[in-house]
């Protein structure tokens, strides 16, 4: 990077207003300063969570699978799809997918606010997704999903997916021990900053995959709203920026617009 250290936490200093930061360790030996954020409150403790909706049905199960594989077959023969795995395998990306998942683990994938899959095609279509990276690629293991609005129906229907609906309300607090994957498109910036929040140290950092949206996108708007825009959710998101690595998607047809625009991969400490 062009500019130094001791610039970037000058500059993140001007609009964060932090105090005090961490030493992490670079290749060469040398030490890169890595802007540590104040905590404006403590983390909220992680609730257990039930559906809110616990009438279901066979005929409503069986109606919500079938539209299911008609999303995975829809999207799996489209060109989004091709040029999407093609982007993972392609010369640039599939290095830093390379190094995450040369684990001897398994990456489990975790998928936050998804959304209601009865309801809305772009849920459907991004879980379908979820579904064909786990088939196309052996490096993905588990598929944990979680969204308070998931009904029994639909916990059921993910399930049988292969999917596996968490009981606690993380709120993206997850704390990584091995490489993941975080899918999480278009997700509240408050749970993204909760996610990085929670691992903030290089060791959580490199480890982590996340697919959502553009952070580029949230550091633009800082730029034309200065810090009025820049609220306590996304203090995280903008102060990882130097350190990010992001691959924007492409939605190649207008089909796929809803379910996936401005969504991105973001690779921490490349």
């Amino acid at each position: 990077m062009a500019a130094s250290a001791e610039t970037l936490i000058s500059d993140q200093h001007k609009v964060l207003d932090d105090e005090w930061t961490i030493v992490l360790p670079l290749r060469n030996n040398q030490r890169r300063k890595f802007p540590k954020l104040k905590s404006a409150e403590q983390q909220k403790e992680q609730t257990q969570w039930v559906p809110t909706d616990l009438e279901t049905t066979q005929e409503r199960e069986q109606l919500l699978m079938k539209k299911m594989q008609i999303s995975i077959e829809k999207l799996e023969k489209s060109p989004f799809f091709t040029v999407f795995m093609d982007q993972i395998r392609g010369p640039e990306a599939s290095d830093y997918f390379l190094k995450r998942t040369r684990s001897e683990h398994k990456l489990t994938m975790v998928i936050y606010g998804i959304g209601s899959i009865e309801s809305y095609e772009s849920p459907r279509l991004q879980l379908s997704l979820a579904i064909l990276m786990k088939r196309r690629f052996d490096w993905i293991g588990e598929i944990e999903v979680f969204d308070p609005i998931i009904s029994l129906t639909e916990s059921k229907v993910l399930k049988g997916l292969g999917c596996c609906v968490l009981s606690v309300n993380e709120q993206g607090r997850r704390q990584v021990v091995n490489p993941t994957m975080f899918f999480m498109p278009h997700c509240e910036a408050e749970l993204y900053d909760n996610l990085l929040k929670t691992n903030w140290k290089y060791e959580n950092l490199k480890q982590i995959i996340l697919f959502g949206n553009s952070f580029e996108k949230y550091e633009q708007h800082r730029s034309v709203f200065g810090c009025s825009g820049l609220d306590d959710s996304r203090k995280h998101i903008v102060s990882i920026q130097p350190f990010t690595k992001e691959f924007e998607i492409c939605t190649v047809l207008d089909d796929y617009f809803r379910a996936f625009h401005g969504s991105s991969w973001h690779f921490f400490y490349h």
